[in-house]
């Protein structure tokens, strides 16, 4: 994850091409209940960190470089589509197509969850840096910035550019389990 952006624009076209990769990921059912808002620019990403991370609050944030990132890409779902969809015959068996607390594993974050994998690891092929974050107390604040209709929710966003130099967050340190810890053969 790159916290840090220099000031170069972005190809749109590129951009494009992103959220084209994420847009091809998995889902279940082929649900198909995502959507991306994506700002490009100075002026569209302000409007962004002005309701997300208000000035005032600025000087005292950790990853003041992120907030120059180009490109930001709001992931969103809309857990009804998956609803909706398995309310469909060839999936109505499944009793999953009634309501959004039927679901025992809400799909709509794990399909939401693969899809910007696909964004990231699209991003790091392409040279750019890339950095997912959520909106946490922000959530309705940003969705409503941006104009995006009832039902839908925000998975997180994803900020996109060209990588300047960084420091590696304190997360980074943390070690990760050896393979024999988390995998198991045969059982557990």
């Amino acid at each position: 994850m790159v916290r840090a952006f220099t000031d170069q624009p972005v190809d749109p076209a590129r951009v494009d091409a992103l959220v084209d990769l994420a847009r091809r990921a998995p889902a279940a059912g082929n649900s198909q209940g995502m959507a991306y808002v994506v700002l490009c620019g100075e002026a569209e990403t302000t409007r962004y960190w002005d309701v997300a991370l208000p000035v005032e609050r600025r000087p005292s944030f950790r990853w003041p470089g992120l907030v120059a990132a180009p490109v930001l890409v709001v992931a969103l779902v809309r857990p009804d589509a998956w609803v909706e969809r398995y309310a469909e015959p060839d999936k109505a068996a499944t009793g999953l197509g009634r309501s959004p607390d039927d679901w025992p594993v809400p799909y709509w974050w794990v399909d939401a969850g693969m899809a910007v994998e696909h964004l990231l690891l699209g991003a790091v092929d392409a040279g750019l840096g890339a950095c997912f974050f959520g909106l946490f107390g922000h959530e309705a604040a940003v969705l409503a910035a941006l104009g995006v209709p009832e039902g839908w929710r925000a998975v997180g966003t994803v900020a996109l550019g060209h990588p300047a130099p960084d420091e590696p967050g304190h997360s980074a340190a943390r070690p990760r389990p050896d393979l024999d810890e988390v995998r198991h053969r045969r059982t557990w």
